[in-house]
């Protein structure tokens, strides 16, 4: 009952509006407070003035001002230490009003969550989960037995390939000897072996040592010369 009366229906609406109007009320009067301590140091600084001016000439009336001084100041430490109290007393219920609102808020989210989860339990959702496994294994076993299972009909002879294979090749051969009048030369020439490159090599060899010696006759000349 008391949850039903704080949370919900008009009851828990007048309830939580409460804090807020309890702040308001309480803000109102510091800011009456506040005025008041402003106007009471006002009156100090009024009545010091007064007793300095008349300090020398007139000890009574500086007297008298420093009485009305000191009930000023009196008076002023009782209005600070009521503003203290209320700048306290509001700290503590806005901190109350925001634990009550998170409590709500905390309150709602579990609701919420409950409703999600419903009968869910850790058995159901490991059911669920090995079901899934089950048909994904079953899916991977239909699609292997698809793609690798037999072709219907008979079976291919791959002899028969071979010799249609070497048919269709003989009657391409036949067709170019048709088309050209000759014989193609890679279907008509055996191999031959490659031809040995050692004179190439050789003249390589000789072509440095010929200049070489040229190299040198230049030289001989020029020595000779001088």
């Amino acid at each position: 009952m008391w949850g039903a009366s704080w949370f919900g229906g008009s009851g828990g609406q007048k309830r939580k509006d409460a804090p807020k109007k309890a702040i308001l009320d309480l803000r109102q009067q510091l800011d009456m407070l506040q005025k008041r301590e402003k106007h009471l140091e006002n009156q100090m600084q009024q009545q010091d003035d007064i007793a300095r001016k008349f300090v020398s000439t007139n000890k009574t009336a500086a007297r008298t001002a420093l009485k009305r001084k000191k009930a000023h100041e009196h008076s002023l430490e009782q209005t600070s230490a009521q503003i203290s109290m209320l700048e306290n007393q509001i700290y503590s219920i806005e901190s109350a009003n925001i634990n009550q609102e998170t409590l709500i808020a905390m309150k709602n989210a579990a609701a919420a969550m409950k409703s999600i989860h419903g009968k869910m339990t850790m058995d159901t959702v490991d059911q669920t989960m090995e079901d899934i496994r089950e048909q994904h294994a079953l899916a991977e076993e239909i699609s292997g037995a698809i793609t690798s299972g037999p072709i219907a009909g008979e079976p291919i002879d791959e002899e028969e390939l071979d010799a249609e294979l070497q048919e269709l090749e003989q009657q391409n051969l036949e067709d170019k000897m048709l088309n050209t009048g000759t014989v193609p030369v890679h279907d008509s020439l055996p191999n031959l072996p490659a031809r040995p490159n050692s004179a190439l090599h050789s003249k390589s060899r000789i072509q440095p040592d010929e200049e070489d010696e040229e190299a040198e006759l230049e030289k001989l000349k020029a020595e000779m010369a001088i």
